[in-house]
């Protein structure tokens, strides 16, 4: 029996958010991701990107305030702040492509303990693939978190020695946030920022397909 409970999506995002620093560019991926514009401080300016060609997004609109000219790329209905503006997503591209992104969030179905990350292909014959900005984001942005469960739907690891799946980008990402813990990739290896609480190292551990350093007494 399980002694803790995993942390719901709105909570990871809630830690995400408290991380994004004052002044920086986020573009906020398809999925978990984009709950995180629901969590930014209101005191702290930080402009969303989308790369359908979005900038200065807001969060969620209220149930009938929808506006159809105002989506994300995951076509979900968003609201655009003071100041905010939209545009060609070859633009939009370029402002990836060009480095001027500071950060982008994304989902993943693999991360590797390099940083590499696999998120646009199960490999599954019937699949589609769909890669849409992943591959820019991961190699334009200037850092790169990844928000996602921390075992698969079958209870395997998702983050693992070395990707089994098609991969997106080489030796991206920065940091993981799954529903059990906080978990920096560096030089040294994976280090734990915050677990949830109840769970101890040696669980996570076991959930985990690459060895984990534990670093959350010296945050």
């Amino acid at each position: 029996m399980n002694n803790y409970t995993p942390w719901s999506v709105d909570e990871i995002a809630r830690y995400v958010a408290q991380d994004i620093q004052e002044g920086m560019y986020v573009n906020l991926g398809i999925g978990q991701p984009t709950k995180v514009a629901d969590f930014l401080p209101d005191d702290k300016d930080i402009f969303l990107h989308s790369e359908n060609g979005v900038l200065g997004m807001g969060p969620e609109p209220t149930v009938g305030e929808e506006d159809g000219d105002l989506i994300n790329a995951g076509k979900q209905y968003i609201t655009l702040l003071k100041g905010g503006s939209y545009f060609h997503h070859g633009d939009s591209f370029t402002m990836i492509r060009g480095g001027h992104i500071d950060l982008c969030v994304l989902g993943a179905f693999e991360v590797a303990e390099n940083g590499d990350i696999a998120n646009w292909f199960l490999g599954r014959p019937k699949d589609i693939p769909a890669v849409g900005g992943a591959m820019d984001l991961a190699v334009g942005a200037k850092k790169v978190y990844v928000m996602m469960d921390h075992v698969n739907r079958n209870g395997a690891p998702k983050i693992v020695e070395k990707l089994k799946l098609p991969i997106t980008g080489k030796k991206c990402v920065n940091r993981i946030y799954t529903d059990l813990a906080v978990i920096d990739v560096t030089d040294q290896g994976l280090k734990v920022r915050k677990m949830v609480d109840g769970l101890t190292f040696t669980e996570l551990q076991t959930k985990t397909g690459a060895k984990l350093i534990d670093n959350t007494q010296s945050i």
